[in-house]
């Protein structure tokens, strides 16, 4: 069967509709509608079945970061494929791409993350997170150190592991999640739960509650704390800044570990390598994948410090994966390094894109049915609200108002995502100053568009 598309888009949704089920989608309900076939893509660009060009705001998902077309990547891959296509890390054996990628990050990681253990994805990444620092303080002579805390609405996969480590409560009402032994505790999101504290005392409240977790269970049971540095996949929640020194703090006191989810936040999106380095914070495992390769290929992993690696190394780690370090994956990811740091786009992105973008998008923050618009690197939302003033919830069912903004969007050619009522942007980090005006230009139609929607269907009402 050729990959080229050949058939008409009615006869791809067909065919779509008769035998793939998308993630995260009512598959029955898209079956009907018709997804949306992408053909090509190039720089921060979509062509779509139709021949429509879309501006991607979401970099793929939160992933593409050295943007699309980069014959450098297919390049690296086909001359991997040719010389060891594929071989397994068990067995007391290794090979070189997996070995230089991790030296490479290692060179890379700030402070003593000089260990990677290689995973498919970030969600295998974090699954090899829990049983790592549950060995950890097992090998230790503290097994009873097991319970790992995290955050409501944080995001951190959708495997057993990933998932429960996570906050999402739609993902937690199915399958039996969380699994026993994580426990979570409130998001600093401050514009929506903030009330009239101001977002530094609020910032350094809600961290403060990873202490009073802590003492509620007992510090003797608890082994690691787990957060992204900026809520991706839960509205792009950036935290106030008075948040992660506290939480730094708190680690520090207890003597637990630190995992950073820097999935999202790593190579480049917060104009650093890794967004630990742009909140200052010291984690003793980093989570990565997405930006690793920019999506060109699956790959994720854990950067572990010098302490944690040392005793996991004293008995043998029963955990691995059967493309844990895949040599093409590795292939790719070490050209797609390459091209970060020669081309010099995560400087880029910290001296030029971002500051434009965090201007562009601050624009927007006059519109009506816009409440904040924030953005930090290149991540940004907007809160979407029936009165500014008072910062109100919709009275529709929440989200309601975000589905209607992305079809909107959607139909402007501008990928933008909602979470309930935020819509998200996280940009390849390649596109320009020219690529940001227009994509905010279509943002703003959007919002027009929406506003306008919602006042004809009577929707424009605050929650009780």
């Amino acid at each position: 069967m050729t990959l080229t598309n050949i058939a008409p888009t009615a006869e791809l949704q067909a065919l779509d509709a008769a035998h793939h089920m998308h993630p995260f989608t009512a598959n029955g309900a898209l079956g009907k509608k018709g997804a949306r076939i992408i053909t090509r893509a190039e720089g921060v660009r979509l062509t779509d079945s139709e021949g429509a060009e879309l501006i991607d705001g979401m970099a793929g998902l939160w992933c593409v970061n050295i943007g699309y077309g980069r014959s450098e990547l297919a390049e690296a891959a086909a001359r991997q494929m040719r010389e060891l296509p594929y071989y397994n890390t068990f067995f007391q054996t290794s090979h070189v791409p997996a070995l230089q990628l991790a030296a490479k990050l290692a060179e890379l990681a700030p402070g003593d993350l000089n260990h990677v253990f290689f995973a498919g994805s970030g969600s295998e990444a974090n699954d090899t997170n829990l049983r790592m620092v549950r060995q950890y303080w097992a090998l230790k002579g503290q097994p009873e150190r097991c319970v790992v805390i995290s955050r409501r609405n944080g995001y951190h996969g959708s495997t057993m592991g990933g998932g429960s480590l996570g906050g999402m409560a739609a993902m937690h009402a199915q399958g039996g999640l969380p699994i026993p032994g994580i426990v979570h505790i409130d998001q600093p999101y401050w514009y929506g739960e903030g009330g009239e504290m101001s977002p530094e005392d609020f910032g350094r409240a809600r961290a403060q509650q990873l202490e009073e977790k802590i003492l509620e269970l007992g510090p003797e049971t608890v082994a690691a704390f787990i957060a992204e540095p900026v809520q991706g996949a839960g509205g792009v929640i950036i935290p106030p800044e008075s948040y992660w020194p506290e939480i730094q703090r708190i680690v520090d006191k207890y003597g637990i570990l630190l995992i950073a989810d820097e999935v999202i936040t790593g190579f480049g999106r917060l104009g650093h390598w890794f967004g630990s380095q742009s909140y200052g914070i010291r984690p003793h495992i980093m989570t990565i994948a997405k930006g690793l390769s920019s999506g060109y290929q699956p790959i994720g992993g854990s950067i572990v410090c010098d302490e944690v690696a040392h005793v996991i190394g004293q008995d043998e780690f029963n955990h691995g994966y059967t493309y844990s370090g895949h040599p093409v994956a590795a292939a790719v990811a070490l050209e797609n390094l390459r091209i970060l740091e020669e081309e010099g786009i995560i400087a880029r992105v910290r001296e030029e894109t971002a500051p434009y973008l965090a201007r562009a998008w601050a624009s927007l923050g006059d519109h009506p049915l816009v409440g904040e618009a924030v953005s930090r690197g290149m991540m940004a939302s907007l809160a979407l609200t029936p009165d500014k003033a008072s910062r109100a919830r919709f009275a529709a069912e929440p989200g309601t108002a975000g589905y209607i903004c992305r079809e909107f969007s959607f139909g402007n050619n501008l990928v933008m995502r909602h979470v309930g009522d935020r819509m998200i942007i996280a940009p390849p980090l390649v596109i320009t100053p020219t690529d940001i005006d227009e994509l905010v230009t279509r943002a703003r139609r959007t919002l027009d568009q929406t506003h306008a929607h919602l006042r004809a269907e009577g929707m424009l009402k605050a929650a009780a």
